[in-house]
């Protein structure tokens, strides 16, 4: 655990609420809590532990915003919640002897392919197009959301984006997308935040004082994203989609070169 520091602290507070504000909407937070938590000299595998914590409490505030705005089809999250934390689970046990970074190339693509799609499809994720499913979408439904789920246990970055990008995928719009998408991101954090815990991986101390900062952020996060609508929540997906392909990519390019 890292010695008591008023500067670590207020780094954390803010650079938290601005994770979680941007999280609550349509993912990508961990883009900066994650080098927070490194930058105030925690170990990289703390430093996961501790933002889990913190992003799940997040995720819960801005889960229970969309909830109460209606905005969450509880039918639906309600059968996939128990598979996306179990896959979760599995991800973050798998991540502790498989090196995460074999997964970086692919995630590059998959979210280069998710922007380019969303900026040729003009008026994608505009209206609610969803009804019932099949039996063959609700199973290449749920299966999908059960593999991010592990992928945020075993890697994270992204996953609130690509659950979003499923869920227009099925039909619903951009708002209501995002209400579905943090109650499942809800789910994955804590699976992967079990985990951590049980490894000793987390620092309580700073990890609860950035949830403080981070339930703040998720709830004026959720809220705005609920007053302004779809076209705001699309805009910043399509922002936050290219940071993540950005920082995915140097990440990447700087691991060869080393």
């Amino acid at each position: 655990m890292l010695d008591w520091d008023i500067s670590i602290v207020l780094i954390i507070i803010i650079l938290g609420f601005l994770a979680a504000f941007i999280d609550a909407v349509v993912g990508g937070g961990g883009l900066i809590s994650i080098p927070a938590l490194l930058a105030v000299g925690m170990p990289p595998a703390i430093a996961l532990g501790t933002n889990k914590l913190a992003s799940s409490f997040g995720s819960l505030t801005s889960a229970f915003r969309f909830l109460r705005s209606g905005n969450v089809d509880l039918r639906i999250v309600g059968k996939l919640f128990p598979f996306v934390f179990i896959l979760a689970i599995c991800g973050a046990s798998v991540a502790t002897f498989l090196p995460a970074e074999l997964l970086k190339p692919l995630v590059i693509i998959i979210l280069t392919l998710v922007m380019i799609y969303t900026l040729v499809k003009k008026d994608w994720g505009n209206v609610r197009t969803f009804t019932k499913l099949s039996l063959g979408k609700a199973i290449l439904f749920m299966s999908l959301m059960s593999l991010i789920g592990f992928y945020d246990g075993f890697l994270g970055g992204g996953t609130g984006s690509f659950m979003l990008f499923i869920l227009l995928m099925f039909g619903f719009d951009f708002l209501s997308a995002a209400g579905n998408a943090k109650v499942l991101n809800f789910a994955s954090n804590l699976g992967a935040l079990i985990l951590f815990m049980i490894l000793d991986q987390v620092d309580y101390f700073y990890g609860l004082i950035m949830a403080a900062s981070m339930i703040c952020g998720s709830y004026v996060g959720a809220a705005f994203a609920i007053k302004k609508g779809v076209s705001y929540v699309k805009t910043l997906f399509i922002v936050v989609t290219a940071i993540l392909i950005i920082k995915n990519a140097y990440d990447y390019i700087m691991q060869l070169i080393n």
